[in-house]
């Protein structure tokens, strides 16, 4: 097996192929994560959402705005407006802001009539009045599907991994579910063979007190009950939105509506999965039914 290493979008990924990628299947993959970038982080000045959160306005519709944006409907919908697409402010005013300043200022809640002010369509997107567009409840894991689509050429297993964003393209895969408290440690461990596994953790992009990068959106204010989740689904956009889903009640209830497994550990240390999930766990768990 080959492992090719890199480094993009604030994340280490690696990239497993039966042989080698080649100079031109490189390239490809860097072109895919490049486009998705400028359009959709935060980060860049350059970016088209940073540009709509200064000006607003209607622009062309990117390619994967209809499928990310109608899958933040439906997890607005199912957590109650607990998860915002328009939560870029409220991650700002906490300093996990464009320069990362890490500087925490009040809290403040993301918009909650976000349907009403940012619109769209195959052809068009529209932000009513200038606002911070950010996806990351389930973008990365869009991502991971974009790139293991655009090594679907390559024969053999592949598996893409992007900092815990994980899609396995043939033989099964047993992957280690990170102990949020414990590096060094596991909780358990999944087998996934032509799905995608994604986690989140509140260990993960943390600092200050209590500060991290799962937010609350209706408050502005990072979520206390559960530390870690992890999702598989046949694709990881959903099993991304899910493993941020899982944070809020009514996230279960939509894994279930979109078939997708789960696990999930409070922060009291108690682990908790769906009743067919494919993980074994090294603690007991309570089974939700």
């Amino acid at each position: 097996m080959s492992v090719w290493r890199f480094d993009a979008i604030g994340t280490r990924w690696e990239i497993e192929t039966e042989s080698l990628l080649d100079d031109d299947e490189r390239a490809a993959v860097d072109a895919v994560i490049v486009a998705f970038d400028r359009t959709w982080s935060r980060f860049r000045a350059d970016s088209l959402v940073s540009s709509l959160a200064r000006t607003g306005g209607e622009v062309p519709s990117p390619a994967d705005a209809v499928a990310m944006l109608d899958a933040y409907r439906e997890l607005s919908d199912a957590t109650d407006g607990a998860v915002n697409p328009l939560v870029g402010e409220s991650l700002s005013a906490l300093g996990y802001d464009a320069t990362v300043s890490l500087v925490a200022g009040a809290p403040r809640p993301a918009p909650a009539g976000w349907a009403g002010i940012l619109t769209w369509t195959d052809s068009r997107l529209t932000v009513a009045s200038p606002r911070q567009i950010d996806v990351g409840a389930l973008g990365k894991g869009r991502l991971v599907d974009l790139v293991l689509a655009e090594l679907a050429g390559v024969r053999g297993n592949v598996t893409v991994d992007a900092g815990g964003d994980i899609a396995v393209r043939g033989d099964e895969v047993r992957i280690g579910l990170e102990h949020p408290f414990d590096q060094t440690k596991a909780i358990g461990v999944a087998s996934i063979r032509d799905q995608a596994l994604c986690a989140s953790a509140i260990n993960r992009r943390a600092w200050g007190d209590g500060l991290h990068h799962v937010l609350d959106a209706r408050t502005g204010v990072p979520v206390r009950t559960w530390a870690a989740t992890w999702a598989i689904a046949p694709d990881a956009m959903h099993a991304d939105a899910v493993a941020t889903a899982l944070f809020f009640d009514g996230g279960a209830e939509l894994a279930a509506r979109w078939g997708v497994e789960w696990v999930r550990m409070s922060t009291a240390g108690i682990a908790e999965r769906s009743p067919n999930c494919p993980v074994e766990l090294f603690t007991t768990p309570g089974i939700r039914r």
